[in-house]
């Protein structure tokens, strides 16, 4: 067989093992290794399997992913969250549609300490729901900004996606995450924005909680001084220079164990969970990146990416109709598999053709990471929407899909606003 025909066999029998439930780490470097073999030869085939999972677990570069997720377990079990949210209601609950802004800027701030989307649907879903329940808020609209603002987690600073996507293409992890700050406000803005015009629109659909005093509000902000100043650390840190992104995620780590313990928040049986957790969760993200380099070795045996470049470039589209059209298979394949493996399985094919046409690779880091928020929200898979639904089992799926509509619109209107104006992302790495 040729190369193009394996190279279309094996995304075939990828594709088939995911359907079929293989672990995508497992599926990726199953079909690499074998379609290597085939083309180069089992020897050359077995000895990349050693190298590249000893270099994976190994590299230092890559340490910055199981750190980062390390300080959100210690995050995430030190109550961080609540008060979050507290302080968030306390100033806006009083509005129409008031818990549903704070749930937002809470998602907003403990995605910025934890890095996760679902860890943020998740937490949100126990605390953010039952309080708007309280108050009489339709179940839809308290899923779907849960939902919404789950999606958080994907781009503000640190996020495990764009880590994921600094490795693969080998650009400046610290740059991708400073550039993920604007657009992570825009983002969280535009959210809440849609919340106020829903409000507005629908005066009787959205209630709003007691007015608090200035004493509460005062209260709340102090409770959050933790969250505000691990952020300033750890971020200040890396833009300042004097943190490299895996520096900033091991002292964050540390930082986030710190304040708990002097808080009296994390006991020793919550440390221990948290480190359970967090190796857990790196371990399969670093399965899942073998995986991704092995089926890449495999890509580059069949000079898929060349090829993948030299069609879409030769559609005659334009950079701007060839970057459209790399959305619209985001947007699509976000309906079929989750944030990180569709980074991880199309990003090495892709990413050439974005180089060719000129485009920024942090820009487009951020592009991409939007998208992937897209799909954590879009039916029918919606990696968030299954997250809530696990927390929250009085509530269907399709009433869960119905409230996060508004938001699947605010994000299309995001990514239109993000590729006409690429400075709202290159402006801060540009002054690192």
């Amino acid at each position: 067989m040729s190369a193009d025909t394996v190279a279309i066999l094996g995304f075939l029998v990828l594709f088939g093992l995911m359907l079929l439930r293989v672990p995508v780490g497992m599926a990726m470097g199953l079909v690499g290794v074998s379609g290597f073999a085939y083309l180069v030869g089992g020897e050359p085939a077995l000895k990349i399997v050693g190298h590249t999972s000893m270099r994976t677990v190994t590299d230092y570069t890559f340490g910055v992913i199981p750190m980062f997720l390390l300080m959100g377990a210690f995050v995430s079990n030190s109550g961080m969250s609540r008060e979050l949210f507290r302080a968030a209601n306390a100033f806006v609950g009083h509005f129409k549609g008031g818990l549903g802004i704070a749930t937002i800027a809470a998602c907003a701030g403990f995605a910025a300490i934890s890095g996760s989307s679902v860890a943020t649907a998740a937490t949100f879903a126990t605390i953010a729901y039952p309080e708007m329940r309280r108050y009489a808020y339709p179940q839809s609209f308290a899923t779907g900004v849960i939902a919404a603002g789950g999606t958080l987690g994907a781009m503000l600073p640190p996020s495990t996606v764009l880590a994921v996507y600094g490795i693969i293409t080998e650009q400046d992890i610290g740059k991708l995450f400073i550039a993920g700050i604007i657009p992570g406000l825009l983002a969280a803005s535009m959210d809440m924005i849609t919340i106020a015009i829903i409000g507005r629109l629908r005066p009787k659909f959205l209630p709003s909680a007691p007015r608090h005093s200035w004493p509460e509000r005062l209260a709340g902000l102090r409770d959050i001084w933790a969250t505000l100043l691990l952020f300033v650390f750890v971020i200040g840190g890396l833009y300042g220079g004097l943190f490299t992104p895996t520096e900033a995620g091991g002292m964050g780590a540390v930082g986030a164990l710190l304040i708990g313990i002097a808080r009296r928040k994390l006991t020793p049986p919550e440390i221990r969970r948290s480190l359970l957790q967090a190796v857990r969760t790196a371990a399969a993200v670093l399965t899942v990146l073998i995986g991704a380099l092995l089926f890449g070795y495999f890509l580059t045996v069949t000079q898929t990416p060349q090829k993948v470049t030299a069609f879409l470039t030769s559609l005659g589209l334009g950079r701007h109709g060839v970057l459209a059209l790399i959305m619209l298979m985001y947007i699509v394949l976000g309906c079929l598999m989750d944030a990180l493996a569709m980074i991880i399985l199309t990003i090495p094919i892709i990413f050439p053709v974005i180089t060719q046409l000129g485009f920024d690779p942090i820009w487009f880091g951020v592009i991409i990471v939007m998208t992937v928020e897209l799909g954590l929200i879009h039916p029918p898979v919606g990696m968030n929407v299954f997250v809530i639904k696990s927390v929250v089992q009085d509530v269907s799926f399709s009433t869960i899909f119905l409230g996060v509509l508004p938001f699947i619109v605010t994000d299309l209107l995001r990514l239109a606003v993000l590729i006409a104006f690429p400075i709202l992302a290159l402006y801060l790495p540009s002054h690192m």
